[in-house]
């Protein structure tokens, strides 16, 4: 089967889509299948083997350009190419890429908007490639804010699927009119493509609702993880119990609300000692953010307690979680993938999460971890102290939700489901003209 798989780069962001995308190429890959792993925007950044390829669709350049003026709506595409080279657009969006909703509300309406966009010509040239050069029997949209280049690509004949990653917390900034419009587009759209793909089932009924899309159309098919390396804790033996934090550093994700648990744990003399320790991504635009943390925590009797390492490989990411006794993740928006939260669980390191989005799910599915009121900071606290003072608990915990992780979130069951479902796409697709066929025949 030959698949195209249209990815969304994130600039030099480690992205949850970004990691998911290229574990999933890889992984059909892996089972004999032909995939083209197609960044848009901008290169992808994973910490494994990157498998994409290295040509480029939509480069964030041109597709800037071609909203603001519209010479470059016309220029050749030789010219086009020059600005689309990875290295090129590296170079213009090092510190991290700009992202601020409220800022891009005219260039989300026009890509959705597809055809009829201002990035039309970007269009044209996807189409080209896939009809001349590609030729594949499916094409995978990495997120529905792609979803603009389907009606196109769909009048090939291709038929084309879409995962939803966390769609909302963006367009949930977006101001008037655009957010309206991008809305309404979407539900247009969403409806016209052979189906959806979630990463769990608290995501697909949301988006179900949110995109006017009928829930059946939207396949859950989880997140799976590269193994390789995960698995054994480290037992550091200086009596500091340590709790992780391990997402893009910025208010979304919530850092802040762990810092404000940590205080109150230090209040409790009959907490013992821990530490809180943070790792990830830091754009430009969120340096203040951590600056305000950093204030904040060297007003502490122990300002040592908290320490941002930095962002990590594979291997520092891997040693980082084998060393912490917790982990929390207290997102302040409804999480739609919490990606970290598993590979957490396959070192054995137990969860502690706020009870929104698709972490209710994760502690069902695993018995990993325990769950508090998001908008209680004292029960994140209550639950942190829970597991500081009780090392059997847990010990229970991680051993359950390593189990569960190892067992039902392996990068290779993801890409067996995945493949599945391009099979029956292409079966139904196939049906109706074997159904004409045998028509004529009679």
């Amino acid at each position: 089967m030959k698949i195209v798989y249209l990815g969304a780069g994130a600039a030099g962001m480690y992205c949850g889509s970004c990691l998911h995308d290229n574990t999933l190429a890889a992984a059909l890959l892996a089972l004999g299948e032909d995939v083209l792993l197609m960044p848009t925007y901008t290169p992808l950044r994973t910490d494994e083997q990157d498998v994409s390829e290295s040509r480029l669709f939509f480069g964030g350049i041109n597709v800037y350009l071609q909203q603001h003026s519209a010479l470059f709506r016309h220029t050749p595409w030789f010219i086009d190419a020059l600005l689309d080279r990875p290295s090129i657009i590296n170079w213009v969006t090092k510190g991290g890429p700009s992202v601020e909703a409220s800022r891009l509300g005219d260039l989300t309406v026009s890509m959705l908007a597809g055809e009829h966009g201002r990035q039309r010509k970007e269009i044209d040239k996807l189409v080209h490639w896939l009809a001349s050069d590609a030729r594949p029997d499916v094409v995978h949209l990495s997120n529905a804010m792609l979803l603009g280049m389907a009606r196109e690509i769909r009048k090939l004949g291709i038929p084309v699927l879409c995962s939803l990653s966390g769609e909302d917390i963006f367009l949930e900034k977006l101001v008037e009119p655009f957010y309206s419009q991008a809305r309404g587009i979407l539900r247009e759209r969403g409806g016209e493509i052979e189906g959806h793909v979630a990463l769990n089932h608290y995501y697909a009924d949301f988006m179900a609702g949110y995109m006017d899309v009928p829930r059946e159309r939207i396949h859950v098919i989880p997140h799976g993880l590269n193994l390789a390396g995960h698995g054994t804790r480290r037992d550091r033996g200086d009596g500091v119990a340590v709790i992780g934090y391990l997402a893009r550093i910025c208010a979304d994700k919530g850092l802040h609300n762990l810092i404000a648990a940590a205080e109150l744990l230090a209040e409790d003399p009959s907490v013992p000692p821990f530490a809180i320790r943070a790792a990830g991504y830091l754009g430009n635009s969120d340096r203040p953010y951590l600056e305000t943390i950093n204030e904040r925590v060297a007003r502490w009797k122990q300002p040592d307690r908290f320490r941002y390492v930095g962002e990590l490989t594979r291997a520092e990411k891997i040693a980082f979680l084998q060393g912490l006794d917790v982990m929390s993740l207290p997102t302040v928006y409804h999480e739609s993938k919490g990606l970290s939260v598993l590979e957490a669980l396959a070192n054995a390191v137990p969860v502690v999460l706020p009870a929104h989005g698709a972490f209710p799910e994760v502690i069902e599915q695993t018995g990993g971890g325990l769950l508090y009121d998001p908008q209680d900071p004292r029960a994140l606290a209550a639950q942190l102290k829970r597991l500081l003072t009780n090392p059997a608990e847990r010990a229970a915990l991680g051993a359950s939700g390593q189990q569960a992780v190892h067992r039902d979130f392996q990068a290779a069951e993801m890409a067996e489901r995945t493949r599945d479902l391009y099979q029956q796409v292409l079966a139904q697709r196939q049906t109706p003209h074997r159904a004409a066929a045998d028509g004529l025949r009679k």
